[in-house]
């Protein structure tokens, strides 16, 4: 990812091994860059949603863990230091499949390795969860980018119009993004794209999100109040919605950011395909029923009871500042995600290919499951 003409990952070890984030909550007022050192650090990033996004919640839990390590006192037992510690990240945040994942590497490690045996590893894994964080987003992206391409080439040089809902780009991930990959990719590639972004309330990460990376990479896009992907997609003027996925069922079930299921309603009422980005690493092949199965997050109220925006100052400078958008009586409530059934989904992009969202189509493409879940239906 590139902003303001530097290139960047989401999170990364510096050169004098401390692991450093760009603070999502400050953006797009102000580009900040923030240290994390110990593991409270790191849970207080996740749940405050400094970082945020399936894939980047599992990366930064994944060097979460070398953070505990690295902090470990001998006055303590190893295992049971580990495992405490490691329950704290675990608990930040309960619908992405990616942050279990990510523990579940590491703990493969410092269960079965000494202290100073483990440290070393657990960076080594950390690692390798982010490269392999980017390296299946890029491959979301080409396989993505031809569905894309099979429209423009029927459009005669118009413009794709993708709707995409809350932020599935790159600062949802490592780099590169699930949702927004083939978009960059078409992009890059010369395809004709535009994006109507959905401002996702309440935290509006499609507006503040979204937008922000869309601009830095010169993206054509529009954004839009939630309710209106319904209209557009009535007046065609939605060629395909992709959207990414927090946790996703053995039979194709997404969980999303809430509102994800009102657009799959309308574009399958419409005839519009609609799409669900992953890695497999989302994929918990252990769920099959995602409406009755996957734990749904629910935030503080506060986030709906108010908004955050910035202005200009009578100096020019941009100050940050939150309203409140009901009277005082009012008490709100939070949903932070809902589940899309499989019926609704065209197919499921992964960096293994495009598949239908069902079962059979998604183990073909990952046989290695069918042995754990056939010990789950046992």
């Amino acid at each position: 990812m590139r902003i303001h003409n530097k290139q960047y990952t989401t999170i990364w070890l510096t050169a004098d091994d401390e692991l450093q984030i760009i603070d999502q909550t400050k953006l797009p007022a102000h580009f900040e860059i923030v240290s994390l050192k110990t593991n409270e650090d790191v849970c207080r990033a996740i749940s405050s949603m400094q970082v945020r996004g399936a894939g980047l919640i599992g990366v930064t839990a994944g060097y979460g863990v070398y953070l505990i390590a690295k902090n470990f006192s001998k006055q303590k037992i190893w295992k049971e230091y580990m495992q405490e510690e490691c329950h704290k990240l675990l608990n930040t945040r309960p619908t992405a499949k990616n942050l279990s994942y990510a523990l579940e590497r590491q703990a493969h490690i410092w269960q079965n390795n000494a202290p100073d045996e483990a440290l070393p590893k657990l960076r080594e894994e950390a690692l390798k969860l982010a490269a392999e964080d980017i390296d299946f987003c890029r491959l979301i992206g080409e396989h993505g980018k031809k569905l894309i391409e099979e429209i423009a080439q029927k459009k005669n040089g118009q413009p794709v119009n993708i709707l995409t809902h809350c932020n599935a780009g790159w600062l949802a991930f490592t780099d590169y993004g699930s949702a927004l990959s083939p978009v960059y990719t078409a992009f890059n590639a010369g395809i004709p794209v535009h994006v109507y972004v959905d401002e996702t309330r309440p935290r509006n990460q499609g507006a503040s999100l979204t937008a922000f990376e869309l601009a830095e990479h010169n993206v054509p896009h529009t954004l839009i109040a939630d309710n209106a992907g319904g209209h557009l997609m009535q007046h065609r003027k939605v060629d395909i919605v992709i959207v990414g996925a927090d946790r996703v069922t053995r039979n194709g079930d997404v969980a999303n950011k809430i509102g994800t299921y009102l657009k799959a309603l309308s574009a399958k009422d419409n005839s519009i395909p609609f799409y669900v980005a992953l890695p497999s690493s989302t994929f918990d092949f252990s769920l099959y029923d995602g409406v009755k199965e996957i734990e749904i997050e629910e935030r503080n109220a506060h986030e709906t009871e108010y908004v955050t925006g910035y202005y200009y100052d009578e100096n020019g400078q941009k100050q940050v500042r939150e309203v409140r958008i009901c009277p005082e009586k009012t008490k709100g409530l939070n949903y932070a995600f809902d589940v899309t059934p499989h019926t609704l989904i065209t197919g499921l992009i992964t960096e293994r290919g495009i598949m239908e969202a069902n079962e059979k189509a998604i183990l073909t493409l990952y046989p290695e499951a069918e042995k754990y879940i056939n010990e789950i239906k046992q």
